[in-house]
């Protein structure tokens, strides 16, 4: 089925945002949502219902930004390019927006939403300039956008809306899988912190083998490339495979551990992120391992250490960049309850880990599927 091909242009307004003076307090924390990028990239759905940050009337004014109606598209045009959602409430934007207000008669919200989503590469590759990329509003207005009936533009953005919810179910579902493991750990041990049932608490030190990792030297030949896993602070609770590996000499130059180790971040931003390894593998200088001994079942090693973050942070937050070394790390003390108490959480998080694995297929089954329906959408093949 053939459309009539229309531009942006022809069905919205094309409106810029801008920024009110930041060294002006009267011009913030009043009640007029004000949309950055950032709040979209922290949204995961389609509407915005409110935003970080207020401004007040008087800010308003004072800038060049203007209020967009509920039901508008509010499309990031720099610092990402191709980020879209639709307010529920007027809004303004700053400066990294070209919004679009639509003419209701022609074009129908959902539809247009779902369009815009699909264009997002084609949308960032129209960027323009130097330091960065950036979208004009001559180039949004352009767009061609494929314009079928009212009708069908609804059925469309129906079906899709549809196949977006089950990945929603999916994902959401996974998410209440994570806060399952922490609420059976409560249950049955307590807050590690407080140690309301008084188990003996034990430094890491006295409870496994404690080692700093490696970075093998890029310069020399045969040291990536094997068969052996190279975890960096990138792959901890990333829940992606490893994407480096190194060789058996790579693994000598770096540091490897057994399988059910527990792995910490303890540098930089990403300090307090925790991992396992499955396998034998090799990890970078930024991570510090605990191989429990006999007094820790692997599975609860890992997942107490997950209450111990905020301590990692904030023992590792006195100097410039944060870090906590290796000899404060093995420092920490956690409770030990029995190895029976241990091994019945580790079957029950066996169970889990089963439900998450039949999700995550089930999830990349929607995501497939969405896919698949997206492609098809706007070609009048749906």
């Amino acid at each position: 089925m053939t459309w009539p091909i229309v531009t942006i242009g022809e069905i919205c307004d094309v409106v810029s945002g801008a920024t009110p003076k930041t060294s002006r307090p009267e011009f913030w924390d009043g009640n007029i949502p004000w949309v950055t990028p950032k709040d979209l990239s922290q949204l995961g759905r389609k509407h915005l219902n409110d935003t970080l940050r207020h401004i007040t009337d008087l800010g308003l004014k004072r800038c060049s930004t203007k209020m967009l109606p509920a039901q508008s598209f509010l499309l990031s045009s720099r610092a990402p390019i191709g980020l879209v959602a639709i307010n529920t409430i007027p809004v303004c934007t700053n400066q990294g927006f070209k919004s679009l207000v639509p003419r209701f008669d022609l074009v129908s919200p959902d539809y247009l939403f779902w369009w815009l989503k699909a264009e997002r590469a084609h949308i960032r590759n129209k960027g323009r300039g130097a330091t960065f990329k950036e979208v004009s509003k001559k180039i949004v207005e352009d767009l061609q956008v494929p314009l079928p009936p009212l009708n069908e533009q609804k059925r469309i953005a129906g079906i899709l809306d549809k196949a977006d919810a089950l990945r929603i179910k999916r994902r959401d579902a996974l998410a209440r899988l994570d806060t399952l493991t922490q609420s059976i750990f409560l249950d049955m041990f307590g807050d590690p912190a407080t140690n309301p049932q008084g188990w003996q608490v034990v430094a890491l030190r006295s409870l496994g083998r404690v080692t700093t990792g490696g970075t093998p030297p890029s310069s020399k030949e045969g040291m990536f490339g094997g068969a052996i896993p190279f975890i960096t602070p990138a792959d901890l609770e990333s829940g992606q495979p490893i994407k480096r590996t190194v060789t058996d000499a790579g693994a000598g130059a770096s540091r490897t551990v057994s399988a059910g180790a527990t792995l910490v971040c303890c540098i930089g931003a990403t300090i307090g992120k925790i991992g396992k390894s499955t396998v034998r593998s090799a990890f970078n200088q930024q991570i510090n391992a605990v191989e429990w001994g006999e007094r820790i079942n692997t599975v609860y090693g890992v997942e107490v250490m997950r209450f111990f973050k905020p301590t990692i942070v904030a023992w590792g937050s006195s100097t410039t960049l944060p870090i906590l070394k290796k000899s404060s790390f093995e420092r920490i003390e956690i409770p030990v309850p029995p190895l029976a108490n241990q091994r019945e959480f580790a079957v029950q998080m066996e169970g889990v880990k089963r439900v998450r694995a039949a999700h995550r297929v089930a999830l990349s089954k929607s995501t497939e599927l969405f896919g698949a329906l997206q492609a098809i959408a706007f070609r009048g093949s749906l």
